[in-house]
C-alpha cells in the first residue's frame, strides 16, 4: 500500500507518517555505532521502531552509556567478529525482521553478507541504493541512484536501477516520477557509452516499461534541474526543473553528487537499498544520526509495502 508524502516529500512528514504505522522490527548489523545508537533511540522513543542490534555488546553498551541511552530499550545480541554480526543479522532480518540497517561495518563487507546466496535477503531483481535528498534550494525531494552498490554497469542493471528507484517513488505517492538519465551530454555519442544505453531506457519509457514515469535521457545535470538551462541549450524537456529521479551513470558519480550536495549544499539526506525482499538502510559510517534517523524512517514507511 503506498503512502503519500506529499507534493514535496518533506523528511518530517516522512517521520510523521512513520509515527503513524508503528513500529517495525528494526535489525541492525554491527550495532557499535554511535550516531546509530542515537538515532534508534529517537526512532523507539518516536514509535518507530523496535531496534534489534548485532555486534560486540561491551562497545555497544559503552556506548549507550555516553549517549544516557538505557542499553535495555535494544534487543543485543553478542558477536564479536564484524562478519558473524552481518551474518546474524542478515538471517534475521529474512527470517525475523521487516528492515535491515548496516551499522559500523564498511559497505563492502555489509554487502558480501547481503548478496550471500544463502543470505534469504535476494530476489530476482539486482539490488541497488537509493539517497534522498531535501535540499533548501530545490523545491521538492531529490532521489539519486544508483551511489552505493552496482560498481560495474550493464543495460541489464541499468534498467533496473530505474525501475527500483520508479517504483520507490510511486510508492511515496508520486503518480508520475519524472527521472532523468544523467551524462555530460544531451545526445548520443558513441564514444560515451552512457548514452546509448539512455537513448534505449528513454524508448522502453516511452513504450510504458516503467508506468507512468517520464523518463529522459541523456540529459546533463544543469538541464534536468534548471528548466533555464534547457531554454538556453534549446533543449525540449518535460523533466528539465522538475525531476524526481536523477539516475547516475556510475557509482562513483553518484556517491559524489549525492555527499557533495550534503556537505556543500546542506541537504538533509536519508537512503535505502531497494530490491532486496526486506528494505535495507545503508549509510556511510560518517553520516549524522538525524540522516540516520530519516533512514530508518524511510525503511519503516517501506518495509509496509
Amino acid at each position: 500500500m503506498a503512502v503519500d508524502l506529499g507534493p514535496t516529500g518533506t523528511f518530517e512528514g516522512m517521520l510523521a507518517l512513520a509515527r503513524k504505522k508503528g513500529r517495525r522490527r528494526c535489525v541492525v548489523a554491527c550495532g557499535e555505532d554511535c550516531a546509530a545508537i542515537e538515532a534508534l533511540a529517537e526512532a523507539e522513543r518516536e514509535g518507530i521502531v523496535t531496534a534489534v542490534l548485532y555486534g560486540d555488546e561491551q562497545r555497544i553498551t559503552t556506548i549507550c552509556a555516553s549517549l544516557k541511552v538505557d542499553p535495555a530499550r535494544f534487543e543485543i545480541h553478542h558477536r564479536a567478529e564484524l562478519r558473524a554480526a552481518v551474518d546474524a543479522a542478515v538471517r534475521d532480518a529474512a527470517d525475523n525482521g521487516d528492515f535491515l540497517m548496516k551499522g559500523q561495518v564498511d559497505s563492502a563487507t555489509f554487502l558480501k553478507g547481503v548478496l550471500a546466496d544463502d543470505s534469504g535477503l535476494r530476489d530476482d531483481r539486482i539490488l541497488s541504493h537509493v539517497a534522498y535528498l531535501e535540499l533548501p534550494s530545490y523545491h521538492k525531494a531529490l532521489a539519486i541512484t544508483d551511489g552505493g552498490i552496482n560498481a560495474e554497469l550493464d543495460l541489464k542493471r541499468k534498467i533496473d536501477i530505474v525501475r527500483n528507484a520508479v517504483e520507490l517513488s510511486l510508492f511515496f505517492g508520486n503518480s508520475r516520477p519524472k527521472v532523468a538519465l544523467l551524462s555530460a551530454v544531451e545526445r548520443i555519442k558513441l564514444n560515451i557509452a552512457e548514452t546509448l544505453d539512455w537513448a534505449i531506457i528513454t524508448r522502453m519509457g516511452e513504450q510504458g516499461e516503467f508506468g507512468e514515469a517520464l523518463v529522459e535521457g541523456p540529459l546533463a545535470v544543469d538541464v534536468a534541474l534548471s528548466a533555464e538551462a534547457a531554454r538556453v541549450k534549446r533543449i525540449a524537456s518535460e523533466v528539465a526543473g522538475d525531476v524526481d529521479i536523477l539516475v547516475v551513470p556510475s557509482m562513483a558519480t553518484g556517491n559524489v553528487l549525492a555527499k557533495g550536495l550534503q556537505y556543500l549544499g546542506g541537504a538533509k539526506a536519508c537512503g535505502l537499498v531497494v530490491g532486496a525482499r526486506r528494505p535495507i538502510v545503508m549509510l556511510s559510517r560518517a553520516d549524522t544520526s538525524a540522516t540516520k534517523l530519516y533512514s530508518i524512517a524511510m525503511g519503516n514507511l517501506v518495509s509496509w509495502r
